[in-house]
């Protein structure tokens, strides 16, 4: 059984993955089971990202390693060290439901898993 906020953010996943592919993909990826879900540290996304960017992660970001610039991130949940981390380099923080208000054909951002 999935969480009251893994089944919104899923839905909302869905209804954007009918118009998009992006959002296609990322469903593929939160429909896996718990156990295959997707943790990414804040240190792959300092390296794989620049200022600006926008970045949805379909699992939980980790607070392992740094970031120094700011960046959009969407992820399904946060742990409280990735949060401080992040408040701290000034990246703005959102679940992915809400990405897919902002975001709705996902051009331009980027999957990190």
């Amino acid at each position: 059984m999935r969480s009251k906020v893994a089944r919104r953010v899923l839905l909302a996943v869905e209804n954007s993955a009918k118009e998009s592919r992006f959002w296609k993909r990322v469903e593929e990826i939160l429909s896996r089971p718990r156990s295959r879900r997707v943790e990414v540290n804040i240190g792959k996304i300092a390296r794989l990202t620049k200022p600006g960017d926008r970045v949805v992660v379909p699992g939980k970001v980790l607070g392992g390693g740094n970031i120094k610039h700011n960046v959009t991130i969407a992820a399904l949940s946060f742990s409280s060290a990735a949060l401080n981390k992040l408040k701290a380099a000034g990246c703005t923080i959102m679940r992915i439901d809400e990405f897919t208000k902002i975001e709705p054909k996902g051009s331009g951002v980027k999957i990190i898993v």
